[in-house]
Parts: C-alpha cells; structure tokens; sequence
C-alpha cells in the first residue's frame, strides 16, 4: 500500500504564551449563547430550509433560550430578505432576543443588510472580511495587511453612518479565519475597527474570533484567545466571541479551552450542523456544563422533542453515538456496563434525595434531558447477568434474587446470539417466562389444596391433583409451610431427587390488584447443579409452589 505523502504538510505554529492562565481556570458560568443555525447551519444543507422550516427552527431556539440568533444573509437572496423582513414585520421576535444578520464589508451590501432591519428593536450587524496569509494571497490576490485593514475600517465607517437608521443596534466583528492569521495582526485590525467605532463598557462590541477551519489543537487556540484578551486595549470595552468548526473533531474541546482562556460569548448550531464536519455543536458544550453543576441557561429538558424538529427541519440525523442525544448513548450492551448500572441505580434509590449524581458509565440522569430508563441497558449476546435482571426489574417489576442472575442472563444472551440482534425489554420478558415462569412439564399442578394440622408446631397437611409426566396423581404431605408439604408428598412418590436451596418472594406493582412472584433454587442431588424457577400468581403461596415447579422441571 502507498504511503501518505507526509511531506507536503507542516506542523501548525504555536503561541509564545509561557505564562498562559487558561489551564489552571474552570467554567463556573454560561456564556452568552449565539446560534447560528439559521445561517452557518442552513448554508451547509443540500437543501436549505423554506420559510415555515425557517420560523419553526426559530420558534426551538427561541423555546430553548438562546437570545441571541444569527438569523442569515439578508443581502445574500431575496428569501434571507423576506425571512428577516417576516421576523420583523410579524412582531415574531421577542423583546428580549437580538436577531444577527450576517453581511462581508462591503457597501451595496451593507446597505441592503440595512434595509432589511428596518424596525428591528435591537440587531446585531455582523461584518466580517478574511484576514489569514492564506486568504491574503488566494482569495484576495496577494493584498497586503493594510488593504486588508482597510477593508474593515471602511466597512465599519458605513456601518457607523448608517447607525441612525438602527439606534439600538450592535456591531459585531470577526477577522474571519481569526485562529489562521498572525495573532498580532488580528489584533491590530480589531482594533482599528473599535477605534471607529469606539464603543465603551456599557456598549461594548462584539468580536468574534473564529475558528473557522481547525488547523492545530485546541490548546493552540485557547493560547490565542489568551493572547488576544491580554494583549488589546480596553478590553473591558468588547465581548470576546468563539466561533469554532469541527474540522479536527475537536470544535467542542476548542470552546471549552477557549472559554476558559477569558472568551464570553459562544456561537454554533444545535447538534453541530455546518460546514464540512461541522461548526460547534452546542448542545454538547451546554450540557457538558450541566455535568459539572453549571446553569446553562438553555433548555434541553426534552432532548428528544429538539432533535425531532431539528431532523424535520434540516432533513439531517443526529448519529446514534451523538454526545448526549444520540439514541445509543444511554445505552449499555457490555455485561460488567449493565452490572455496574445495575448497582448504581440500584444504590441511588436508597440515598438521600438531592444526592449528588454517581452512577457508573451515565455521566448524566437521562430524565433530565427527557430519555426514559428503558434505553439504558440494551441486551444482545455481549450482555451480562445484570442486564438482563435490570430490565426485568425496571421494566415489569420483577426483582430477581442475585443468585439467578447468572442463570437468567446466560439463557436470555444465548437466544440473543441466535436472532444476532439485540432483543426489545418485551421480549426478554416473554423469553423468561417461557424458560423461568409456571413451567408445567413434566410435573404441574392441578389442584392444591392444603390445611393446618392441629397443635402448636405450625404443621400443614397438603393433598394434591398432578400431573407427571403425563399420567394424574393423587398426593399427599406434611410440612411447616405449603411447599415443604408438597416437597414432602414428592417425596412420598419417590420424585425427589434434589434439596431446596433458595426461596424469595415480592409483589409485582402496587394496590389491591397485584400478582405476586416467587423465586425458588433447587440442587439436584446428582450433580449439584442448581436449577432456579419462578411462579406468578395472584396467590402468594401459589406462586412459591409454582417456582418450585418450574425449578424442579427445569432440573429434570
């Protein structure tokens, strides 16, 4: 095989930043939220959203709590155009949400972007032009740092002319392809447009630093962030914004570092859509706060109601494996996962409430983002002995004893391994009842009938109709309790060929209507192999005599 050819690609060049804060800094607060769906998100679809799609895509954001949302290209097409005309004219945006218009550095432009926000309470106008030496040389033709300047210095002389128009209006700037640029030069142009500006710290610019193609790790680009914020006059006079991609697969990591080197603001899409593999995705960096006890101030109670309208919306999917609202990622099929689950849940039931969150392998409650516990153990044939009792019990209320867990998950991962999928909490429910449950052959009960003998040694008297091996049989016994009776009676026949070894009991679900199950562990003599049954019966003490049963059946 051809090896890669290596050579043409260099290492990308670090920040001289040897003093850097960032690493020893935590996330204690939200960031100022800006989503981008409408527009980084939309650009990037086979088939952009109409209108309708359009407003109930913002409709989500705006239920979610993002209050700031970039909104499109106004200037870009006559659909952006009538879109924000709809929003504005509709009285469809809240008092307390800015929509962002998007809109190059340039003057027919920026007259049209304008144009389109007439009546807008207060909008973002989002100017940006490329600053990069790879974007200098390629897209703009060899020009150099003070064209490129100057660019944005004219740009936002309009935009200051024009402010009349919108009195409560805000800039936002980016030096697009910010992480590719000469930091001292990105720095130099940001403030050039804030001297034209001249915003001060109750009305502060926004700059937006982007991350626009990942070319290193976002350490590097934390260092630039750091320097950035370091380095600029009145900095107390701009919030600093991230805008990060996901070319390196690592546009979350970048945000977080980001953040924590001194960023205020964050801008991405729900789910990552965007561009080549992506921009950020914010529902993972919102929650991944929530994790750590931080207020994102966004709302993902109903993971599952946001993906559905973001899939109608896009015609995109959320992978399975999709941090948090993948269908898969609550979902355990390792067998020593699902027995450490198991445990967890189990243990968490008996703490105090408002304990801390502490289960094994669930970084998160999956109710408080909306998924149910049904999902979180899944069973195939890689499943384990606590898989298989933790749907049982959480799913149909049956708590098996931990002795049969073993036997009940090897039998259930053996069915699995045959139908090479993994089974629904159904059919392990049906699967152990038809190898577990009131197991009639070869010897089942016909009739049960038994008494207390008189005196004080608590002695019961049984008589008996079954059935063995297919012939009817009258028996009789005496015992401390109903199955020893009947324990008794077998061995009268010369049936008994084993010694009980376990017996538990519990009702399944609440009120006067429940059944009761029963489970019961026999050793058969021959072998001392344990054999475990279970009955189930509206009579508490038919059920141990039908677990008994079905114990002794499956041992012979």
């Amino acid at each position: 095989m051809q090896r890669q050819p290596i050579t043409k690609y260099r290492p990308f060049p670090t920040i001289d930043l040897p003093d850097r804060q960032w690493p020893s800094k935590t996330i204690t607060t939200a960031p100022i939220w800006c989503s981008v769906d409408l527009r980084d998100g939309n650009q990037a679809l086979a088939i952009p959203m109409n209108v309708r799609e359009k407003l109930e895509m913002f409709k989500l954001l705006v239920d979610t709590g993002f209050k700031e949302i970039e909104i499109g290209f106004p200037s870009a097409s006559d659909t952006e155009f009538a879109f924000c005309r709809e929003l504005i004219e509709n009285n469809l945006i809240p008092d307390d949400v800015s929509v962002q218009v998007l809109v190059q550095c340039r003057e027919h432009l920026l007259l049209r972007t304008f144009e389109a926000l007439k009546g807008a309470k207060h909008p973002i106008v989002h100017i940006y032009n490329s600053t990069s030496p790879l974007q200098r040389r390629v897209t703009f033709g060899d020009a150099t740092k003070e064209d490129i300047k100057q660019i944005a210095i004219d740009a936002t002389k309009l935009v200051k002319s024009l402010r009349h128009n919108l009195p409560d209006m805000r800039l936002q700037y980016s030096p697009e392809s910010f992480s590719d640029t000469e930091i001292d030069f990105s720095l130099e142009v940001c403030e050039a447009v804030m001297d034209i500006w001249e915003p001060t710290a109750a009305e502060p610019i926004i700059l937006n630093l982007p991350d626009t193609v990942q070319w290193s790790t976002p350490n590097v680009y934390a260092d630039q962030i750091e320097w950035f914020c370091r380095h600029m006059k009145e900095r107390d006079k701009a919030i600093i914004s991230l805008h990060t991609h996901n070319d390196r697969g690592t546009g979350v990591a970048a945000t977080e570092l980001g953040l924590m080197a001194g960023a205020q603001r964050v801008e991405g899409t729900l789910f990552g859509n965007g561009e080549r593999t992506g921009n950020l995705d914010i529902v993972t960096v919102a929650l991944n706060m929530y994790a750590h006890g931080v207020d994102s101030k966004l709302n993902f109670d109903d993971i599952g109601a946001v993906r559905q309208v973001y899939e109608r919306c896009t015609r995109m999917t959320v992978h399975e494996r999709h941090p948090y609202a993948g269908s898969l990622v609550f979902t355990a099929f390792s067998g020593s996962h699902q027995d450490a689950i198991k445990k967890g849940m189990d243990l968490r039931e008996k703490e105090p409430e408002g304990s801390p969150w502490r289960v094994p392998y669930l970084t998160i409650d999956p109710q408080d983002i909306g998924c149910n516990y049904e999902a979180i153990i899944r069973i195939n044939s890689q499943s384990g002995k606590g898989g298989v009792a933790y749907i049982l019990d959480r799913e149909f209320g049956l708590d098996l004893p931990k002795a049969m867990h073993p036997q009940v998950g090897d039998t259930i991962n053996v069915i699995a391994d045959k139908a090479q999928r993994d089974l629904s909490p159904k059919e392990i429910l049906e699967h152990f009842r038809k190898c577990f449950v009131n197991i009639e052959t070869p010897l089942s009960i016909e009739s049960f009938e038994d008494q207390a003998v008189g005196g004080t040694d608590h002695t019961i008297s049984c008589v008996a109709k079954v059935k063995f091996n297919d012939a009817e049989h009258i028996i009789q016994g005496l015992g401390n309790g109903p199955i020893n009776a009947f324990v008794n009676a077998l061995e009268a026949q010369g049936w008994k060929n084993f010694k009980i070894k376990d017996y538990r009991s519990h009702a399944v679900g609440v009120g006067s209507a429940t059944d009761s199950a029963a489970y019961v562990a026999i050793e058969r003599e021959s072998d001392k192999k344990v054999f475990w049954g279970c009955g189930i019966d509206s009579n508490i003490e038919l059920a141990g005599l039908y677990a008994f049963v079905s114990a002794y059946n499956r041992a012979q």
